[in-house]
């Protein structure tokens, strides 16, 4: 699935998530756009002569679905049709670096070519540094994926977009979430496209600086030489002649120099300036061979690197935007491939915690799994793990790479009160080891056997369910409550799945 592709997917999902109670998508909408997706889809594959994909199917849908919400809110239509982030901004920044490199040795004699010119020394001092920058940190281990903050990855991919007023509360909640998800999902695609467009313009800056350096010298005649407080003649040799051995190693054609000559071009102190002249013991006209020098040393340290950089991180940046990274193994995804038939029947993995299921509940937990996942998903029991045991001795012999498995689910009884030590210690375990997130679900079923009758039992009820939800969001997860019982109490929408912060 491609980045535009993948875009409306997630627009679409956010939307579906965001209007539970089917305010702007009503049930009929959402099954005529699967209806239809799946007979674009078969066409369009049938020409290809190839399978129907669940990329196909959702990208048919979430089409189907966007054109509709298009016509009944024509705001949301001018929205969607807008550009996210700052497209300009990826050809502006080369071109800018490049007439700044332009401008940048105008602060320079334009008679002279000064031997320890400061400007192109920083050019290829600083890219010199940056390259041993990039090889640090390409071979130290690291938690941060990249230099750029969250804050400019935001708004590179993003931009200033904002839901547009008067919206329908649902809308206005899914666009806002769709644009927090994408600027996540996109990072590592606009990395790429940041760190192309920071080499091209490191490069458009060396080349503008040499480029204004020969245009320069096409209607000015140069003179050459250099002057120093601090360095003599045979170090200023030495220098140079560590500064240019690639150009005249590549470049044989390059005019050499002596330590004579370096002599011979040291300005005298306290020589005047006449007007159109150029002081000291500068050579007038000598200043080519030192022109040919900088140009080519720049150009084989600098521009060329540079631009290598610039192909390597384009083409990773073309293969995200081609193949964007869209974990289709989502619950979300998973329904809705279960619905034409494609991809492998989802698995749900659930950990009971101090709670053990009869033969009732465990034909509900399929249940709350078919809702969730689809009809064909399956479930994976674990055995319980017993109050008060530390969760590695009790989880000791559960792999958590297993494969196939879709969502890893912690089950806890809606009646037991939530405890730091115990369940908390079990959901923090739980976290550290999934790599897929992990949800939570509360069975209220035994809550409301053992209080029924009772008054007052739906507000304690809700009191321990918010309890429950403040202790899991403390812990960094989020709870579904079911009830294994009577799954239908608690059904589960397709757009909204098991509560997983964690999983994208």
């Amino acid at each position: 699935m491609n980045e535009q592709g993948a875009r409306r997917v997630v627009l679409v999902r956010a939307i579906e998530t965001a209007d539970s109670g089917h305010q702007v998508l009503s049930e009929d909408d959402r099954k005529y756009a699967s209806r239809s997706a799946r007979e674009l889809a078969a066409w369009q594959a049938s020409d290809s002569k190839s399978a129907v994909t669940q990329d196909l199917f959702l990208q048919q849908r979430s089409e189907q679905i966007l054109k509709r919400l298009a016509e009944r809110t024509p705001a949301f239509g001018a929205f969607q049709k807008r550009a996210l982030g700052l497209p300009g901004f990826w050809a502006a920044l080369p071109v800018l670096a490049l007439f700044a490199g332009a401008l940048l040795d105008r602060i320079a004699d334009p008679h002279r070519v000064d031997l320890l010119s400061a400007p192109l020394l920083f050019i290829i001092g600083w890219n010199l540094l940056m390259y041993a920058v990039l090889l640090v940190w390409a071979l130290i281990p690291r938690r941060q994926a990249g230099w750029a903050g969250q804050g400019l990855l935001r708004r590179l991919s993003v931009g200033k977009a904002v839901a547009p007023r008067k919206l329908p509360a649902p809308l206005a909640s899914g666009l806002t979430s769709f644009l927090a998800e994408w600027a996540q999902l996109s990072e590592p695609l606009t990395r790429a496209r940041l760190s192309r467009t920071v080499h091209l313009s490191a490069a458009g800056f060396a080349l503008g600086a040499v480029l204004s350096l020969y245009a320069r010298g096409l209607l000015t005649q140069y003179g050459a030489g250099w002057e120093s407080t601090f360095l003599d003649a045979t170090q200023v040799h030495t220098l140079l002649s560590w500064l240019f051995t690639p150009a005249l190693t590549v470049f044989p054609f390059l005019q050499g120099f002596s330590l004579a000559d370096i002599e011979a071009l040291r300005f005298a102190p306290g020589a005047a300036t006449a007007a159109g002249s150029v002081t000291g013991a500068a050579i007038a006209g000598a200043g080519e061979r030192w022109v040919h020098l900088y140009g080519a040393t720049i150009l084989l340290l600098v521009i060329l690197p540079r631009l290598l950089l610039a192909l390597f991180a384009g083409l990773r940046a073309r293969r995200l935007a081609r193949r964007f990274p869209l974990d289709l193994e989502h619950p979300y995804f998973r329904k809705l491939a279960d619905s034409i038939g494609a991809g492998t029947p989802a698995v749900l993995r659930v950990l009971p915690y101090s709670f053990t299921l009869d033969e009732a509940r465990d034909r509900g937990l399929w249940t709350v799994a078919a809702m969730a996942l689809g009809a064909q998903a399956r479930v994976l029991l674990r055995p319980t793990v017993p109050y008060g045991e530390e969760p590695k001795e009790a989880l000791r012999e559960t792999g958590f790479d297993e494969a196939g498995v879709t969502v890893t689910a912690a089950l806890f009884n809606l009646a037991a009160t939530p405890e730091k030590e115990n369940h908390g210690a079990f959901l923090d375990y739980l976290s550290r080891n999934s790599k897929r997130g992990v949800a939570v679900l509360l069975d209220e079923s035994g809550m409301l056997e053992r209080g029924a009758g009772q008054a007052g039992l739906d507000t304690r009820v809700n009191e321990r369910i918010a309890l429950w939800r403040q202790f899991c969001s403390f812990h960094g997860t989020a709870a579904t409550v079911v009830n294994l019982l009577q799954p239908e109490r608690r059904p589960i929408e397709l757009g909204a799945g098991l509560a997983l912060p964690e999983l994208r």
